[in-house]
């Protein structure tokens, strides 16, 4: 064979499959490309210029055409590739079309043009529909085509990233349940009153403190941060120490832990007698049961009887969701697991294969690791069934109801779990989220921000005074338009009612949030009267969106309604008793019909009482015969107190304390 006609094609094939190579690299680089958030489906937001913005060839031009308007506007890539065009919206409606043209074409379909907001904060604004109140009927009703839905999927960054993951959908009975709950019942009561279409863009995560949301450049301004952002960015300059230490003490306590799984190992066994163990109705969080506050390790079994019709098929096993962690074995047969942290909302769905299910009984084992607040096998009964793979839900076994349980380890009786250094994958370090989740929404357009935090920040109410106003302007001068609306919901009733007053971090967070209101533009949801004592997640979210809507609907769309309860304004001391005035405060009462509840009174001596409270037309008298000279009142200054103060739309008065004494968190920055 001619040794120089085979090397000269293989130097043609070369030759040529380098051309292709740099003709798909050069076609890829043309291309134009937008951020996820500018997609097809999106709310643009109504009577604003809204940004247009994405990446091309430095020096490429695009083109942009609207189905609303006849014209076409041009812009040039920069240096950097990047472009963006402001486009001024037409009244709310739609759908419409937008198109761009570059070395390629880009068409926007079934867009639409009304309110855009941005729905951020921890858990309770990440709680999804389908594990909230009447969840079902909740969802089945949810056909809403004209509220558009965009989740942000959790991102940790150390810089602030240009783009985000996440999709624009309609709302409909299938793409709800995961939702933000607070979100769309916000969204659904903006969208019936004001019949318009409205975007929400869901960018939340669970458990997560201001700080990750917020800029670092903001951050430095408060020295404590400053001092964090350069300790951190030290141990970034030399991580293998750190690394060591971490990894080594998260092996010992991971021993600790599969050690104690051992211990009832055998359970997974299907003929394991399970008689002596206790028995639980699932689905439930076990806070609400008599575990109580307990995080560990717990193991959960039911049996089921499987038809003869069902035998040789592949099944479906649906669990819901499970607070943190689950491994699950059916008939002694490890099926699934989820065994990293942050996935206390993943839908668990595993596959039995053919030969595994047997007619007659079977046995279900799930063992569940709770390291912090919720735990246990939590979602909807109708989440919980076993079905054939290939058939629908009408055939399925539901697996909601009584199942045997055993606690095998308690977490409280060992060392927590060991953190990683901060900046490793952490979601609680400062500016992570803040540069993953909110930087690549800059700047699309939109009216305000809704946001449910604090519960992280609960034992630094003093720092979140500074913190969380500091966070929110930030968000407003990057944003670029101006001091937007910013509604937040101050902290419901939450842990063990006290039998005396006292102090309370958790009064003091709230406090903190209420002060937040001196801003411009701000507006506070007050839900004492709907939180749940053993629930960090309380599950009334309508009346939470809802307030959150009163709120935008009377300040931001001009409507005459009453939108706030009851906010503390000024006292006046006569002689042994003490006038209090309130915002909001037409048609002062109570909730119940009962006597005022929820005031406490001191003295000079700052030792608080509770006290007798009166309407008085749209003032509350407050006074004890154990405090004849007094000089500050407090309501509802508690974790989970019991008050019930009203004003006639009855909406909650929001706690508050006339003194500014000293309180649990003071020293705590």
């Amino acid at each position: 064979m001619n040794r120089s006609r085979i090397s000269s094609r293989s130097n043609t094939s070369l030759v040529l499959v380098a051309f292709l190579m740099l003709a798909i690299v050069q076609a890829s680089h043309a291309d134009i490309r937008l951020p996820a958030v500018i997609g097809d489906n999106m709310v643009l937001q109504r009577g604003m210029d809204v940004p247009v913005w994405g990446w091309a060839d430095p020096g490429e031009e695009i083109r942009l055409s609207v189905s609303w308007h006849r014209m076409e506007r041009r812009v040039t890539a920069d240096k950097d590739g990047k472009w963006a065009i402001d486009l001024r919206t037409p009244p709310a409606g739609g759908p419409y079309t937008i198109t761009l043209k570059g070395k390629n074409t880009i068409a926007l379909e079934n867009i639409m043009v009304g309110e855009v907001w941005i729905c951020s904060g921890q858990s309770n604004m990440e709680w999804p529909l389908h594990a909230s109140n009447d969840a079902e009927q909740e969802i089945a009703a949810a056909k809403y085509p004209n509220i558009r839905l965009f989740t942000v999927q959790h991102k940790i960054a150390d810089t602030p990233q240009a783009d985000c993951t996440g999709l624009w959908s309609e709302c409909t009975p299938q793409t709800i349940p995961g939702f933000s709950a607070v979100g769309y019942f916000f969204g659904r009561h903006l969208h019936k009153e004001l019949d318009v279409p409205v975007g929400l863009i869901n960018s939340s995560w669970g458990g997560t403190v201001a700080e990750a949301w917020t800029r670092g450049g903001a951050l430095k301004k408060m020295p404590e941060f400053k001092t964090l952002l350069e300790k951190i960015a030290l141990a970034k300059a030399d991580p293998d120490s750190s690394m060591k230490k971490y990894r080594e003490e998260l092996a010992q306590w991971q021993k600790k832990i599969e050690e104690a799984g051992a211990q009832g190992k055998g359970c997974i066994e299907p003929d394991f007698d399970d008689s002596s163990w206790d028995q639980m109705d699932v689905p439930v969080l076990w806070e609400q049961t008599k575990l109580g506050n307990f995080d560990g390790l717990v193991w959960f079994r039911k049996a089921i009887d499987v038809p003869a019709s069902w035998k040789d098929k592949e099944l479906t096993l649906e669990l819901g969701p499970i607070d943190d962690m689950d491994t699950t074995w059916f008939n002694g047969v490890k099926v699934g697991a989820h065994n990293e942290s942050g996935q206390w909302q993943a839908m668990r769905k595993y596959t039995i294969a053919a030969d595994l299910a047997r007619t007659g009984k079977n046995v279900i084992t799930v063992q569940v690791l709770d390291t912090g607040g919720g735990g246990g096998i939590y979602g909807q009964p109708e989440q919980m069934k076993l079905r054939p793979s290939d058939a629908g839900d009408a055939t399925a076994i539901s697996l909601a109801g009584k199942w045997r349980y055993k606690v095998a380890h308690n977490l409280g009786e060992m060392p927590p779990r060991p953190k990683p250094p901060m900046w490793v994958n952490n979601p609680n370090a400062p500016t992570a989220l803040y540069n993953g989740m909110i930087a690549p929404l800059v700047p699309y357009g939109i009216r305000g921000a809704i946001w449910y935090q604090g519960e992280s920040n609960a034992g630094r109410a003093y720092q979140y005074r500074e913190l969380f106003p500091t966070m929110i302007t930030n968000w407003r001068q990057d944003w670029g338009q101006g001091d937007f609306p910013f509604l937040f919901v101050q902290l419901a009733n939450f842990m063990a009612t006290r039998p005396e007053p006292g102090d309370s971090a958790w009064a003091e967070l709230r406090e903190a949030q209420s002060m937040t209101l001196r801003l411009p533009n701000t507006g506070m949801a007050t839900i004492i009267d709907i939180g749940e004592a053993d629930d960090i997640h309380p599950r009334n979210k309508q009346d939470v969106g809802k307030r959150l809507a009163l709120w935008a609907l009377a300040k931001t769309h001009g409507r005459r309604i009453v939108y706030s309860g009851p906010l503390y304004e000024s006292m006046r001391i006569q002689n042994d008793k003490i006038v209090l005035r309130f915002h909001h405060a037409n048609g002062l009462t109570t909730r119940d019909d009962k006597p005022l509840r929820g005031f406490a009174i001191a003295g000079a001596d700052k030792k608080f009482v509770w006290a007798k409270a009166k309407i008085k037309g749209n003032t509350v008298v407050v006074s004890s015969a154990d405090v004849p000279k007094p000089v500050a009142v407090r309501y509802a200054w508690a974790d989970n107190p019991v008050c019930n103060l009203v004003n006639a739309a009855g909406l909650p008065a929001s706690p508050f304390r006339t003194d500014n004494w000293p309180g649990v968190t003071t020293n705590n920055k």
